[in-house]
């Protein structure tokens, strides 16, 4: 009886070594199917080293890990090139999409705000939700008022009108353009009366109204000697 049992446990664990060294076959196979690319490819690991110009992309599956050689690093992971082989490095953030490097986020997911290389669920004090491009930009800080501008009409006349506009103007403080851009110049234009007369204007219509009169005498005197 006890020999039967022990039969029976070894046919058991064998298949057992069995079925696990088809799974590691299959494993390998799918592997190998992925070394496009690759100068050196493992059964267990996949691709140790890639052609050149590809990078060489490295994950962990439990406590194993696998290699691939692409042309381009997936979303998460940023190109690194090196004197031996070039990488795939995983930005540091979770929740960043695209890196510049380890540390400065180009690009974050979905629902995150990007803010000078970082994520956040919401933006920063001080500063703005774009939610156009999911980016969070300074608040302007603003200079003070400008003086009203003259009373005057959009042919730039201030008088010989009722009513015209004035305006004003403030800027944004930035330390650079590139800052400044981002904040565009503020103005207010308000309806304000305009003097009616320009200055001389009354002088001139009597000396317009004496010529006038001094015309139609003249044109009379004409008149009058071409009858006779």
């Amino acid at each position: 009886m006890q020999g039967i049992l022990v039969l029976l446990l070894l046919f058991i664990n064998s298949m057992e070594m069995l079925t696990q060294a088809r799974r590691k076959k299959q494993v390998s196979a799918a592997l190998f199917e992925n070394c496009t690319g690759c100068v050196m490819c493992s059964e267990d690991n996949g691709c140790i080293s890639c052609q050149q110009r590809l990078f060489l992309l490295i994950w962990r599956d439990g406590i194993r890990q696998y290699g691939a050689c692409v042309h381009a690093c997936p979303p998460g992971y940023f190109g690194l090139r090196g004197q031996e082989v070039n990488r795939c490095i995983k930005c540091k953030s979770s929740s960043c999409e695209s890196c510049f490097s380890k540390d400065f986020c180009m690009k974050c997911k979905e629902q995150f705000y990007l803010h000078k290389g970082k994520c956040f669920r919401t933006c920063p004090p001080n500063t703005t939700a774009q939610n156009s491009t999911w980016e969070c930009q300074e608040k302007c800080e603003m200079t003070e008022w400008s003086n009203w501008s003259p009373c005057s009409t959009n042919q730039g006349r201030t008088c010989g009108r009722r009513w015209g506009s004035a305006s004003r103007v403030r800027e944004a403080i930035r330390n650079s353009k590139e800052e400044s851009a981002a904040c565009p110049v503020l103005s207010e234009t308000t309806k304000c009366r305009m003097k009616k007369r320009c200055p001389g204007e009354k002088n001139e219509n009597k000396r317009k109204e004496k010529r006038d009169k001094k015309q139609a005498k003249k044109k009379k005197r004409l008149e009058a000697v071409m009858v006779t």
